[in-house]
C-alpha cells in the first residue's frame, strides 16, 4: 500500500474533482478521477483502489445509488461519503449502505483536513481488519498442527498400551500359578481400558472428550470377549447417553465399569451358568452423570468373605475418588446394583 493508498474521486463537478485531487496528492495520495457514478463503478472494477469518495449529489445516479452498485463488486475498499448536506438522514442512510465514514463538504480547506482523517481511519480500520485475520488464521494454524499432535499421541499411547496389554496376555499364559495368572489378566484388561480411551480420542474430531456412549460399548465388548466361555457365557449390556468427558475423568469410570463388571462375571455367577451385566449412563442435575452396574446374581452376603484380593476394591474407591464421588453398592430384587453420581 502507497503512503497514503490510491484514491478514486467521484464526483460530477470538475472543479471539485481537480481541488480534491490536487490538495489529496499534497497529502501523499494517488488520485484517479470519475465524474459519474457508472463510471466511478466501472474505474472500481477495473482498478485496485485502497479508498473511494463518493459524492453525494450527482445527476442520474446519486451517491446513495452508486454505493449501493459499488457494495455488489466482488471486492470494495472502504468508501467515504462526501455530501454538501448536513442532515444526518443522509448520513445515516449512507452508513447503513456500506459507507466507512461520512465528510460534510464545505467550501474551505477544512474540508479536505476532514476528508484526509477519515480516509487515515479507514486504512487504519482495514489494517487492523488484515492483521486480525492473519492472526486467526495463524492461530487456526497452529491449533490444527497442535490438534494433529494430540491426534498422532493418542494414537501411539495407544498403540504402546495395547502393546503392553500383548506382553502381559503373553507373560499370563507361561504363569502356572492360577492366582498369579489371574491377576496378571486382570492388570491386562485395566491397561485395555485406558488405551481404549487413547483410541477413541484419536479416531474422533475431538481430543480432549471422550463419547461415553461409544466408549463403554468398545470396552463391553471386549470384557464380554474375556469373560466368556462356551460352557458360561456373560452377556455384557450398554445403555449409555451421549455423555462427553474429559480424558482423565473418561479413563476413571473406564477402570470402575472394568472392575465392576470384571468382578460381577466372576462372582455373581456360577461356572456352567449364563450371566448378564447391565452397564447404564445417564446425565444427571446440575452438570453431573450417574453410572450404574447391575447383575443378576445371589447379592451381596454379610457373612460370606469378600472373594478376590480386594484390589479392585481398591481401584474403584480410588478411581471415584478421583471423581470427587463414591460407588454406592446396594442389593436389588435380584442382584447387586453399583451405582456412582459425579460431575462432568
Amino acid at each position: 500500500m502507497r503512503l497514503g493508498g490510491k484514491v478514486l474521486y467521484i464526483d460530477d463537478d470538475a472543479g471539485v474533482r481537480r481541488l480534491a485531487q490536487r490538495d489529496l496528492q499534497r497529502r501523499g495520495y494517488v488520485v484517479d478521477l470519475a465524474g459519474s457514478g457508472p463510471e466511478g463503478v466501472e474505474m472500481a472494477r477495473e482498478g485496485k483502489f485502497d479508498l473511494i469518495a463518493v459524492d453525494h449529489y450527482m445527476p442520474g445516479c446519486d451517491g446513495l445509488e452508486t454505493l449501493a452498485l459499488l457494495g455488489a463488486l466482488e471486492r470494495t475498499p472502504p468508501v467515504v461519503y462526501v455530501t454538501g448536506s448536513e442532515e444526518s438522514r443522509v448520513a445515516v442512510a449512507a452508513l447503513k449502505a456500506g459507507a466507512a465514514d461520512y465528510v460534510v463538504k464545505t467550501p474551505d480547506n477544512s474540508f479536505f483536513d476532514l476528508l484526509d482523517a477519515a480516509f487515515r481511519q479507514a486504512l487504519d480500520q482495514v489494517r487492523l481488519r488484515e492483521e486480525m485475520a492473519s492472526a486467526e488464521a495463524r492461530l487456526r494454524a497452529t491449533n490444527d498442527r497442535l490438534q494433529a499432535m494430540l491426534h498422532e499421541v493418542n494414537h501411539r499411547v495407544a498403540n504402546s498400551l495395547q502393546l503392553v496389554s500383548a506382553f502381559v496376555h503373553l507373560q499370563a499364559g507361561t504363569v502356572v500359578d492360577e492366582e498369579a495368572r489371574a491377576a496378571l489378566e486382570s492388570t491386562k484388561q485395566r491397561i485395555a481400558a485406558i488405551a481404549q480411551v487413547h483410541r477413541r480420542l484419536y479416531s474422533s474430531g475431538d481430543v480432549e472428550r471422550v463419547d461415553m456412549r461409544d466408549y463403554l460399548s468398545a470396552l463391553a465388548e471386549e470384557l464380554e470377549q474375556t469373560w466368556s466361555t462356551p460352557s458360561s457365557p456373560r452377556r455384557v449390556r450398554v445403555d449409555a447417553a451421549p455423555v462427553r468427558l474429559q480424558t482423565d475423568r473418561a479413563v476413571s469410570v473406564g477402570i470402575i465399569v472394568t472392575e465392576l463388571v470384571s468382578n460381577a462375571c466372576k462372582y455373581a455367577y456360577a461356572d456352567g451358568a449364563a450371566g448378564e451385566v447391565r452397564v447404564m449412563l445417564r446425565p444427571a442435575q446440575d452438570g453431573h452423570f450417574q453410572l450404574n452396574v447391575q447383575d443378576d446374581g445371589p447379592g451381596l452376603s454379610a457373612d460370606e468373605a469378600p472373594k478376590g484380593t480386594g484390589l479392585g476394591a481398591r481401584l474403584i474407591a480410588a478411581m471415584a475418588a478421583s471423581l470427587q464421588s463414591e460407588v454406592v453398592f446396594e442389593e436389588v430384587a435380584s442382584g447387586v446394583s453399583a451405582t456412582l453420581i459425579a460431575a462432568c
